[in-house]
């Protein structure tokens, strides 16, 4: 095993990263289906705030998929998503500050992100990010709440 700290940087998705990351879904997802959420446009359209991060052997550990809102000026984190064998190494908060980065060179003002109410690793690892949490009834339809998460970039 290598050193996280010899990972190579955050840079932008190609579309090799992207057919990588769909053909391991299950590496950083386990069972939970959420190929859809995949959509292709986070890569052509949003190309830039769509990031990688791959070992030095290649190996893609790590990826965000996100954009800048154009009218409200938000940097909106849609996945992010390491691998089960290197959480815990510093890659999600990598990929954060290179998009945080990026979304401020694009205008952005703040920060979001949504998950649903049970799925505990994201609320602490978006609240140890230092963003403020809420639970938004119906959020997604009725009966469909979610965590919606916030943060100013400064």
């Amino acid at each position: 095993m290598y050193d996280s700290l010899l990972v190579v940087e955050p840079r932008v998705a190609t579309p090799q990263d992207y057919a990588d990351i769909l053909a391991s879904l299950p590496s950083f997802w386990g069972q939970r289906d959420l190929r859809a959420l995949h959509h292709p446009m986070f890569l052509h359209e949003f190309g830039e705030t769509a990031l990688v991060i791959r070992a030095p052997d290649g190996e893609l550990v790590a990826y965000l998929l996100g954009f800048v809102t154009p009218d409200t000026a938000v940097g909106y984190v849609h996945l992010v998503g390491v691998r089960d064998s290197h959480r815990r190494r510093g890659f999600g908060r990598r990929l954060y500050a290179e998009f945080q980065r990026r979304a401020r060179l694009r205008g952005a003002t703040s920060m979001k992100a949504i998950t649903t109410p049970g799925n505990r690793a994201s609320i602490d690892f978006h609240r140890s990010l230092g963003m403020t949490a809420r639970l938004v009834a119906d959020y997604a339809g009725r009966g469909e709440d979610r965590v919606v998460f916030g943060s100013e970039l400064e």
